[in-house]
């Protein structure tokens, strides 16, 4: 008979600012979301869509710019667009280097007539905004779709116009110079969204371009924006924050066994961060809790419980944390273990179990240190499960459903 979880999230509900729990049934399970603006997402349709503070993002994946699956929950560090009029390129706002801007000639990725047509006339062909490209500002985005030519760049006006070339046509990156990285992903529809990051963090000039006179491609959405690239922040008059996104408060001390159980987590982290991040079942503090963390070395799992002093801490290396990995921490008196996509990596027999755990939150116990990433499922179980239970339920029950939740493209 299969154990029942007595805390199961599976972001499918919200409502004024609760993410709903599956169980427990009468809400206690249930998540306080917290956002103080509003915030995009993917919705069901494949669209950009934007919802209002302390509204839950349940984001949907895109493969091949097609919805696949069921959402995540997104939550994303405080990050600010320092680009004004990011829809509106004809704006005096952006300095014209020689091109034409059509308005609002075609449907853009949030499924309305705003995005631009920028064609090559003759010198630059491109827009610009000087002074842009900083240090900390580095990561510049934009979507991008085909128009009379495939051939798009990102650069920085400044530097001779280097930067990251993308072909519009079959989704690639082809060619990053020296100093910068490049992605592309496929948001559907002909559009991708283009980013370049400056990894050496030198000034200059944001510059969208074409490459020649007579080429033309559609444009819209552009963003500029510190450490690595995160969801779409539109913006008019002015640069716009996106304030973090919290997850926390659920359960409460009835929810929870002292003395033993299993946290269980299937997630993907934004990037690899130089900073700590955690998911905790704590106490209110960092005297009793249970902590699975990324940590500032990349690919970087470990684990942490206490109970009035570290009694465990086992860590173990992913390939990539960017992809979905299911992670569960199993406790008992004398019996932790950390157990990551069907496999035990990890086993401490010495630690005594935390007492008084009465909430689960996205942060390391006190609200600081939030992880910063998307979350398809989280699970608690009250006993602790056995090494067949654990190796089951963080497993994928075929390659399809493994492929489906790490967004992989099957040939």
């Amino acid at each position: 008979m299969a154990i029942i979880p007595k805390l199961a999230m599976i972001p499918s509900g919200y409502k004024d600012g609760k993410l709903y729990s599956v169980l427990p049934s009468d809400g206690v399970g249930d998540f306080d979301v917290t956002r103080g603006s509003n915030a995009t997402r993917i919705n069901k349709n494949g669209l950009i869509e934007t919802v209002t503070g302390n509204t839950p993002r349940l984001d949907y994946p895109l493969i091949d710019g097609v919805v696949s699956g069921c959402p995540s929950l997104l939550l994303e560090p405080g990050k600010t667009n320092q680009l004004q009029r990011s829809q509106e390129l004809e704006n005096a706002y952006w300095i014209n280097n020689g091109v034409t801007i059509t308005s609002n000639n075609t449907i853009s990725p949030d499924g309305t007539l705003n995005a631009d047509l920028l064609t090559g006339v003759s010198g630059g062909f491109g827009v610009v905004r000087f002074s842009t490209w900083t240090a900390t500002n580095k990561v510049a985005s934009c979507f991008a779709k085909k128009g009379s030519t495939s051939a798009f760049k990102i650069t920085n006006g400044s530097l001779s116009y280097i930067g990251v070339a993308f072909n519009l046509e079959n989704g690639t990156v082809t060619n990053e110079d020296s100093g910068f990285e490049g992605s592309i992903e496929d948001y559907g529809n002909g559009w991708y969204r283009c980013t370049a990051i400056d990894t050496l963090g030198r000034n200059g000039t944001f510059s969208l371009n074409v490459t020649s006179a007579s080429e033309s491609v559609y444009l819209w959405g552009a963003q500029l924006e510190s450490d690595y690239k995160t969801s779409y922040i539109p913006t008019t008059t002015s640069v716009v924050t996106r304030f973090a996104d919290t997850a926390n408060n659920a359960g409460n001390a009835s929810t929870f066994n002292d003395s033993e159980g299993v946290l269980m987590v299937d997630i993907s982290a934004l990037a690899n961060e130089s900073t700590f991040r955690g998911i905790s079942l704590n106490d209110g503090s960092t005297s009793n809790m249970v902590l699975i963390y990324f940590t500032t070395t990349p690919n970087n799992i470990l684990i942490y419980t206490t109970s009035s002093g570290i009694q465990s801490n086992l860590t173990h290396t992913v390939s990539d944390l960017t992809e979905f990995t299911k992670i569960a921490i199993r406790w008992s008196l004398n019996n932790v273990s950390l157990w990551i996509n069907g496999v035990k990596v990890g086993e401490d027999l010495t630690a005594i179990s935390p007492v008084g755990m009465n909430k689960i939150a996205f942060d390391s116990g006190t609200g600081v240190e939030n992880m910063y990433s998307k979350v398809k499922q989280l699970q608690y179980y009250n006993t602790a499960l056995t090494a067949l239970e654990l190796e089951t339920l963080t497993s994928y029950t075929s390659f399809n459903a493994m492929a489906l939740a790490k967004n992989y493209k099957i040939q």
